[in-house]
């Protein structure tokens, strides 16, 4: 249970999750098992310098750098470190792993190939790799409800288990994303997460606390969930149009309402001022006829 003044407390009381995944299409994930700064990329971890150019190139290609390390409290540095590159719009998603032997030997890979269509720079992988917002320094609703869910889901699934950096939206505390897809999640319990996980094994989508696909932004977020709720499809057979369009790869069509709703002011994180928040709802899914 998380305390009631937590700002991952505060934010279940009426705020939505659609449309709160972070919106990224490229990941670059970096197993670093030390102690983390308050963000991947402020130097504390990998020196300023290194941090910096990394942050530059990642900011170039678009894509978002994040810490992975194993469930559990080791911090030895490896001798091998894992890094695990995806890609996560519908029409070309993918994930691969392969290994550098220290945090530098990222700046040898071109972040923009990441970008693509799978550039074969690693071992692909087949099965969901589950990511678990652990990131105690920068939230503490992170630490608290996420490590233990990251323990649970690595007692059946393993090695695709990590905790990871921060992820967006610690309020939506346990924070969880599936690879290659995006798909984010929030608030789920262990049980939840474990169910979740499965589906996406079996080429489903677990829709309780779905947060959103991370390919899109909040809009096409919520357009999506919306029109899941209506149409049982695959992970990769719906898209975002122009005009609030959401298509599936069948060709049935739909055009999404959206409404901005206000919310009270709240801390986005734990110990931080209130602030004001919107929401984005859909309001109506009308099929489109040819």
């Amino acid at each position: 249970m998380t305390d009631p003044i937590t700002c991952s407390a505060l934010s279940a009381k009426d705020e939505p999750l659609a449309g709160t995944a972070v919106h990224v299409t490229g990941w670059v994930c970096l197993e670093f098992p030390g102690a983390w700064g308050r963000d991947v990329l402020d130097g504390a971890a990998l020196g300023p310098d290194l941090a910096r150019e990394l942050d530059a190139r990642a900011d170039a290609a678009g894509v978002r750098i994040m810490f992975i390390r194993r469930p559990g409290r080791s911090t030895a540095a490896p001798q091998r470190r894992q890094v695990l590159l995806a890609q996560s719009h519908p029409v070309r998603s993918w994930c691969e792993r392969l290994e550098i032997g220290t945090p530098a030997d990222l700046l040898d890979l071109d972040f923009g190939l990441v970008s693509g269509t799978a550039p074969g720079l690693g071992t692909p992988v087949t099965d969901p790799t589950v990511l678990v917002c652990a990131h105690g320094k920068r939230d503490q609703c992170c630490a608290v409800v996420g490590r233990p869910v990251a323990a649970e889901l690595a007692a059946e699934f393993g090695a695709a288990v990590w905790e990871c950096s921060h992820t967006g939206g610690h309020r939506f505390a346990p924070s969880m994303i599936l690879l290659p897809t995006g798909y984010t999640y929030g608030r789920l319990s262990a049980q939840q997460s474990l169910d979740a996980v499965r589906a996406a094994a079996r080429g489903e989508v677990y829709q309780a606390g779905l947060r959103g696909r991370s390919s899109w932004d909040a809009r096409g977020q919520v357009m999506e969930l919306a029109v899941r709720e209506l149409c049982d499809a695959a992970p990769d057979e719906l898209t975002i149009e122009p005009n609030s369009v959401v298509a599936h790869r069948d060709g049935r069509r739909w055009v999404v309402g959206l409404e901005e709703r206000e919310l009270s002011p709240r801390p986005v994180s734990c110990g931080a001022a209130p602030k004001q928040m919107h929401s984005v709802v859909a309001t109506e899914v009308r099929v489109l006829t040819s």
